[in-house]
């Protein structure tokens, strides 16, 4: 298993610097990780630090929480492809899919979905917030709105990936879709079992301590 290309390697501390910011991309460029996962203050600084490389620039929106309005998260999205994101993960509305508000989350994620054009879409359900039952519909709202992965955390709230969840959001969602773990995976053991467990893109900061073992 090539485990460098599955993984998106990932600092979103709201105090990274530019060095530290500097210091993954290097990583990157030396492990071949699949991408950099930055805040989006840091895309454009990330894609000329990685420049020459096949390393893509990932980027989050409407995070750690969800709860910006849409046309935020539309917004940011444009300005992210704009400074040079390939890869965009948003966080769901998880406020209304509690309260069963589905066509909200779903202009929500669809709005993401057009901004992107055409770049990758990973979906953050924040599992550790959901019952098994509002996982299930989460991807099914992703899946509807045309999402190309379904994520389990952010890493910011509660619990992060488990391999039950993994295994429920891969079984729930239309073979061509992915599911990304991410939220506490910081051992070889931890990957391989998200892995095996259906995740084909894992989200850590430990990348190197995965890939070296």
């Amino acid at each position: 298993m090539q485990r460098a290309k599955l993984i998106d390697h990932t600092l979103l501390k709201p105090i990274a610097t530019k060095n530290d910011i500097a210091r993954l991309c290097e990583e990157a460029r030396q492990y071949h990780f699949c991408s950099v996962c930055v805040n989006p203050f840091w895309v454009s600084f990330a894609k000329e630090q990685l420049k020459g490389s096949e390393v893509k620039v990932c980027t989050v929106i409407g995070f750690p929480l969800g709860a910006n309005t849409t046309t935020v998260k539309a917004f940011e999205t444009t300005q992210a492809i704009k400074d040079g994101a390939d890869e965009i993960d948003m966080v769901i509305n998880n406020g209304a899919l509690k309260a069963k508000d589905y066509d909200t989350v779903l202009e929500d994620i669809r709005a993401v979905r057009q901004a992107c054009l055409g770049h990758v879409l990973k979906v953050i359900i924040e599992t550790s917030q959901l019952t098994n039952e509002e996982k299930v519909k989460a991807c099914e709202l992703c899946a509807k709105a045309d999402a190309d992965f379904v994520k389990t955390s952010t890493g910011f709230i509660g619990g992060g990936a488990t391999t039950e969840d993994v295994e429920l959001m891969r079984k729930s969602i239309p073979v061509h879709m992915e599911v990304k773990a991410s939220g506490g995976v910081r051992s070889r053991e931890d990957f391989d079992k998200m892995v095996a467990a259906g995740a084909t893109r894992v989200g850590a900061s430990s990348g190197v301590k995965i890939v070296e073992g």
